[in-house]
């Protein structure tokens, strides 16, 4: 009697301990180890230049990694939150918008960071920026009433500036969806074709991110005085910072780390004199929990 329990305890000890090894080790074999990360961002009016200035960035995550690091081109903001669900990309710089459904597709695309920005020309300090409605000086459309029928450029249906915040807060201003109010909306592509899309006539208004727009102004393509500014959202959270959480958590820890202390290394100072910042901050997914209750707002009103 005594050896059949002391088979049967064995036994039982035996498949706990398998079990546990089983789920406790294939969780930690699962983190993923590559040799090489792929770094992308969503594209900007100054994509091809960000090559540029990301590379001291890029510099710095190999050194922190010990990884080599390769920059992937995306063509639209859907192709970034593509690269990551599909594991082509393992870091990225996303809008707060194609965060969320990126994270909503697939909760393993994890925010971590964004930076604290400047005060700019139109844009505020701060881990936030906004939606700016603008018109052209000069033209006839100096307030919002105006602009009733006319044409108005929207940046990506994944934007969050540039669509998800005119489609849903600015629609409360005017009681009606975009479509009804406007002739016609125009999705250019980036803030900066919407920007000199007004600039040019192309469009009688747009909505722009403010940071955004102050790099139109920075590169000398216009100037603050040559706009109406009829319109500014509330603030909504910074671009964030993600990674894959596949990853090794000492991986992620060194992802982390770079970021966070890019203002000690002089290497990145250009870079972040270039986004108009100082340093970047700690950020959660819940930090994004205010686009995620647009996004409902603007699929609740899909619906209907």
């Amino acid at each position: 009697m005594y050896t059949r329990r002391f088979a049967v305890t064995a036994l039982t000890c035996f498949i706990t301990i398998v079990f546990s090894s089983m789920l406790f080790g294939s969780a930690f074999a699962e983190c993923e180890n590559p040799d090489t990360l792929t770094f992308s961002i969503i594209p900007t009016e100054e994509t091809i230049q960000e090559l540029t200035i990301y590379k001291p960035v890029i510099d710095y995550l190999s050194k922190m990694t010990g990884k080599k690091v390769e920059f992937y081109m995306p063509t639209s903001y859907s192709t970034v939150v593509e690269a990551l669900i599909g594991k082509w990309a393992d870091v990225a710089v996303l809008g707060p918008y194609s965060y969320v459904i990126a994270n909503d597709k697939d909760p393993d695309v994890q925010v971590f960071a964004t930076y604290a920005k400047k005060p700019g020309y139109i844009q505020e300090e701060g881990p936030g920026y906004k939606a700016a409605l603008i018109t052209k000086k000069g033209s006839k459309f100096t307030t919002i009433e105006s602009l009733k029928g006319s044409v108005v450029g929207l940046t990506d249906p994944a934007s969050t500036s540039g669509n998800l915040v005119p489609r849903v807060v600015f629609t409360k201003v005017i009681n009606q969806p975009l479509e009804d109010y406007f002739k016609k909306i125009v999705y250019t592509g980036g803030h900066d074709l919407s920007t000199m899309a007004v600039y040019e006539g192309k469009v009688d208004a747009a909505f722009v991110a403010t940071h955004r727009f102050d790099n139109v102004i920075e590169r000398g393509m216009v100037k603050k005085e040559d706009f109406n500014y009829l319109w500014f959202s509330p603030a909504v959270p910074q671009d964030p910072f993600v990674y894959r959480g596949a990853l090794c958590p000492e991986i992620k820890q060194k992802i982390e780390e770079t970021f966070l202390t890019l203002q000690n290394e002089p290497d990145c100072a250009a870079f972040l004199k270039n986004v108009k910042s100082n340093k970047f901050v700690e950020m959660t997914s819940a930090d994004y929990d205010v686009i995620r209750d647009l996004k409902k707002a603007k699929d609740a009103a899909k619906k209907n």
